[in-house]
């Protein structure tokens, strides 16, 4: 029993010096100046002197507490950073909450003043309306007067161009009527000056032949001098001269000529005339004597004609 006892009481003061560390730590309690009277008692304990304590393992405790405790710390101020971090995004939320208020209170007036704007314009422009009505009203009384004074002045303007109408037409009828009397009558003047024309034309150039036969021969006995010609020679110089003399020449015509092909009657008439080759400018002037002249001279004698009625001849233009 006394062994026991003996063993019981160090044991029970070394848990108590641990319970008293960890309730030290606890309590934020440095070691580094340890209490004279601790150490007196430890010193004065024999007891305790018996018991060797893994001072180790109480430092790993204590350490490990430390830790704790910084931890402890850490997440106490995190909690109070999260927390004032909360704090100013509600108060920065309020802000804005009061600000979108305020702009909503601003809209909220506009808005009531737009309204009253509206109503007061819905109001002039009704106003405006009734207005408008009873002016459109007396417009649309003096309108169906005017209306029917419109529709009787027309009447009388229709029954005025119904008669205008039937005069014009007949004055249109007498008119035509005239027309076609002065018609017939220049008809039957045109006939009578066309057939005078004609009888002038034939004897013109009846008168023209003779006359042009009378020159030839003339001509002839001046440029051949003494020549003898046959009798189809001689004709053929006389259609020559006949030719020129009805050509309208111009500078541009100077040096060259145009072949010719005409086909005559027995009395002299020009049946056909084609210009075969040459300057164009020559042959349109040859062409246009040649039909001008509408008839050449002929040989009264049967052989003469057969040698001229298809000849060939060499228009040349002549200038003086």
């Amino acid at each position: 029993m006394a062994g026991n006892s003996d063993l019981t009481v160090p044991v029970s003061i070394s848990a108590g010096i641990h319970i008293g560390f960890i309730v030290i730590l606890a309590l934020g309690i440095s070691f580094d100046d340890k209490p004279k009277q601790m150490q007196t008692a430890a010193a004065s304990a024999p007891a305790v002197q018996a018991i060797v304590i893994d001072q180790q393992k109480v430092n790993d405790r204590v350490e490990q507490l430390k830790k704790q405790k910084q931890d402890v710390a850490q997440q106490e101020k995190a909690r109070q950073a999260e927390l004032e971090r909360k704090a100013s995004e509600a108060r920065r939320e309020r802000e804005r909450e009061q600000e979108k208020i305020k702009t909503l209170e601003i809209q909220r007036k506009q808005k009531e003043q737009e309204t009253q704007k509206a109503n007061d314009a819905a109001k002039a422009a009704q106003a405006k309306q009734v207005l408008e009505k009873e002016r459109a009203d007396k417009a649309e009384v003096v309108r169906k007067q005017k209306e029917q004074e419109q529709k009787a002045s027309e009447d009388a303007a229709k029954k005025a161009a119904e008669k205008r109408k039937q005069e014009e037409a007949a004055a249109k009828k007498a008119q035509e009527e005239r027309q076609r009397a002065d018609h017939e009558r220049k008809r039957k003047e045109d006939a009578e000056r066309k057939r005078k024309a004609e009888a002038d034309t034939k004897a013109r150039q009846e008168r023209e032949m003779a006359e042009a036969m009378a020159a030839e021969q003339d001509s002839l006995s001046k440029t051949r001098n003494k020549q003898v010609l046959s009798e189809v020679d001689k004709y053929k110089a006389m259609i020559i001269a006949t030719i020129q003399r009805n050509l309208v020449v111009d500078e541009s015509m100077r040096g060259k000529s145009c072949r010719v092909f005409i086909r005559l009657a027995s009395d002299g008439f020009v049946t056909t005339s084609q210009t075969l080759d040459g300057d164009q400018v020559v042959c349109r002037a040859a062409k246009a004597s040649i039909n001008k002249a509408g008839r050449l001279p002929v040989s009264p004698e049967p052989a003469v004609y057969q040698q001229l009625k298809e000849i060939n001849l060499t228009v040349s233009p002549e200038f003086n």
